[in-house]
């Protein structure tokens, strides 16, 4: 079914849809906040600071438990972007990696700010969330890649040189647009991915994830997921990396109970590729979305990334119901998660209803405006 397109869902299939945009939300996140104290500590710093298994529950960071990261702040301004290029499609403006290196200039101007600017009407909704002005340790590469006007491209990407996950791990959001077809959806995520890390692993971790994302949400198993993106990364030049990747996480899961050196094992050195492959495997191996998450977090590279990946795809796969409730009720930001995520769903639902050619209702045009 389309969702682009205006068919007709149905209510189970609504229903559905908005439990895997929501549990790949806050999925996302919760992995996000789980990682996010012992981002880049060594294994064994982590087992000092919390035990001989290691991290297994939120632990304050950045002044709170459940606090989130500049990941998470990213994929938020995904959704926004996302959501704001089906609005503007109405005007005959239609080249969705514009709306979202606008939507991502947003979260760039979040990390400069004191405060949203009220006067900025056409910032809409998401912009003006008070919470968001914070910086949650933003990598380099993405302060560099949106420090000006200019847009990167897979021709000509912002940092060339830059492998590492953070482009993937705001992807997710790509794989949600269930009515596009998959190799769209490896396309938009390469394009908005070169706004920030251009090395070509980056650019297709980012692809394979959120093709991956969008198999589970339609409904797919995990294994069938990741075969249709080593289906549609072999056309790609400069897959190979990616592609290795995912088959040893898939192996892995073949070698023995999980372990958190199979984990360190297959993250290397942190970059975007390790990243995903980790995810796969912790998704794969989970005995539920607690164990896959600090699993994944449990590991010497950036857990944040790790959790937030693992995070969306354990989401997409079980839907919001199969995340841990108190997790979720510390979650920071959640009222701003789950009321994008709705938005969300119901643009893509039911997006002809809100601006067609029909009548537009006033109040969604406020909220994700026309205008930048």
């Amino acid at each position: 079914m389309s969702a682009t397109s205006g068919a007709v869902w149905g209510r189970a299939e609504q229903q559905d849809f908005r439990s895997r945009v929501r549990g790949t939300l806050l999925g996302a996140a919760l992995g996000d906040a789980l990682g996010a104290p012992v981002d880049r500590l060594d294994l064994a710093a982590i087992r000092e600071a919390h035990g001989a298994e290691g991290l297994t529950d939120l632990a304050p960071a950045h002044g709170r438990r459940g606090a989130v990261t500049h990941l998470t702040q990213l994929t938020l301004f995904s959704v926004d972007g996302l959501i704001r290029a089906q609005v503007r499609r109405d005007a005959g403006a239609w080249h969705p990696p514009t709306d979202l290196h606008r939507a991502y200039l947003r979260w760039a101007a979040t990390q400069r700010d004191w405060g949203p600017d009220e006067r900025r009407a056409e910032d809409g909704w998401l912009a003006r969330e008070e919470w968001l002005y914070a910086r949650r340790d933003p990598a380099r590469s993405l302060l560099l890649g949106l420090g000006d006007d200019i847009m990167g491209t897979p021709e000509a990407p912002k940092n060339p040189a830059e492998r590492g996950p953070e482009a993937a791990a705001r992807s997710a959001p790509f794989g949600l647009l269930v009515g596009w077809e998959p190799q769209l959806v490896v396309q938009l995520a390469v394009e908005c991915a070169a706004q920030t890390h251009g090395h070509p692993t980056a650019c297709l971790s980012a692809g394979a994830y959120a093709v991956i994302v969008h198999a589970l949400a339609r409904g797919d198993a995990l294994d069938g997921a990741v075969q249709k993106a080593l289906a549609l990364l072999s056309a790609r030049p400069g897959h190979q990396p990616v592609s290795d990747a995912l088959q040893r996480a898939l192996g892995a899961v073949r070698q023995g109970m999980p372990a958190p050196a199979r984990v360190e094992e297959l993250a290397g050195e942190g970059t975007a590729e390790g990243l995903l492959a980790v995810a796969v495997y912790c998704t794969l191996v989970g005995e539920d979305v607690r164990h896959g998450l600090c699993l994944a977090v449990n590991q010497s590279g950036p857990s944040g990334a790790a959790g937030a990946l693992t995070g969306g795809l354990l989401g997409a796969l079980h839907g919001e119901t199969a995340l841990p409730p108190g997790w979720i009720a510390e979650l920071e930001g959640r009222p701003t998660l789950l009321a994008l995520a709705d938005d969300f769903a119901m643009e893509m639902t039911q997006g002809p209803a809100l601006h067609g050619p029909a009548g537009s209702a006033p109040g969604w045009l406020a909220r994700y405006p026309r205008g930048a």
